[in-house]
């Protein structure tokens, strides 16, 4: 938030040394191509599928494009140095973790390349190679790493307020040349309201799409009138201050008998997540998927005495844990609502801004 900013910035201040903030100018690269990017008040509105819907009307559109993923390495920097992935066997033979084989492999499943890695300057000349557009996929709520030619921010009006109040999200809104709400259809009409009306104080010129997260239950049937563990997107709900997601609506939606609370019986880091965001409600949310989170995810959903156990989170969990009970995945896109075509605004403002 802006107030943790600046109590970071009064205890540098007090210490006799100087605080910067690096804006856009001192950081964003500038490309040959055409750059869209995708960025975000704050994480967990949106972004991934905002990303997906945008390549789709790319490739509508017959244009040439190659996606570049906000960094996310884990592991030998010097030999991720740049990264490309054009096949699943690509994110295997780079080692790749879970939580990045979860942000590349719906790219690669509908046919784009993705590049990500370290250096970003030797990633922008190899992205650039044989491409018209090249389409920033950001991280959490920071800015962009290229100079972008349109930029979209997602907004999330479960958390209206937030646009304004945290850093660099409130950037990205001002900057934005189009903001979509997300979320409309599981959002309180006032909020939407006044999440317009603070887009607008922000960002008067902007372009504003109303969006829905359609959701998509893989075996509703399996949920109905049972008691339900539901798993969500760690980050969401954890430094994104979100109390529920998608498991939960799709549970809810499929008429599940009851959400199980899992606090008492979660353990390890989980156990120490609830401590730490009270406001995470009847949930787990999946904090990562090392062996040791693994493990405690494990053991919590096996003293849940659930019947079903409901994946909201962006990777299919049945991957990588051995379920004893029945597993039911959820997954979500973004189809507009109300308000200016996205499709016309890429056009207008991709091939026409001279």
């Amino acid at each position: 938030s802006h107030e943790h900013v600046m109590h970071l910035a009064s205890i540098t201040l007090a210490s006799g040394a100087d605080f910067l903030l690096l804006g856009p100018k001192s950081t964003m690269l500038r490309s040959k191509k055409k750059i869209i990017a995708i960025g975000a008040v704050r994480t967990g509105c949106g972004k991934s599928q905002t990303t997906r819907k945008v390549c789709s009307l790319l490739k509508e559109m017959g244009v040439r494009y190659s996606v570049v993923r906000h960094p996310m390495p884990y592991g030998d920097l010097i030999k991720q140095r740049v990264q490309r992935f054009e096949t699943l066997e690509d994110l295997r033979i780079n080692n790749c973790t879970i939580e990045e084989q979860e942000e590349y492999e719906p790219h690669i499943q509908m046919g784009s390349v993705v590049f990500a890695g370290v250096d970003y300057r030797a990633i922008l000349k190899a992205a650039e190679k044989g491409v018209d557009v090249i389409v920033w996929d950001g991280g959490n709520n920071d800015f962009p790493f290229f100079k972008p030619d349109v930029l979209v921010v997602v907004t999330d009006p479960h958390r209206t307020g937030h646009e304004l109040t945290y850093h660099p999200g409130e950037t990205n809104l001002r900057m934005a040349d189009i903001v979509i709400i997300n979320k409309v259809d599981s959002a309180d009409k006032e909020n939407v309201e006044l999440l317009k009306r603070n887009i607008r104080s922000a960002n008067k010129r902007t372009a504003i799409i109303e969006a829905r997260s359609p959701i998509v239950i893989d075996d509703p049937e399996q949920i109905k009138g049972k008691r339900v563990l539901v798993i969500e997107d760690g980050p969401t709900l954890t430094h994104g201050g979100m109390a529920f997601g998608a498991g939960v609506i799709a549970a809810k939606k499929a008429g599940a008998r009851e959400i199980i609370d899992p606090r008492p019986f979660a353990v390890g880091s989980i156990k120490s997540a609830y401590e730490q965001y009270p406001q995470i409600g009847n949930l787990i949310p999946a904090l990562g998927y090392g062996s040791l989170q693994l493990n405690e995810l494990d053991e919590t959903i096996k003293k849940s005495d659930a019947e079903v156990v409901v994946i909201g989170t962006p990777v299919d969990l049945r991957r990588v844990i051995s379920f004893e009970i029945p597993a039911v995945r959820v997954t979500y896109s973004l189809e507009e609502r109300r308000g200016p075509k996205l499709k016309e605004l890429i056009e207008n403002l991709l091939f026409r801004k001279e």
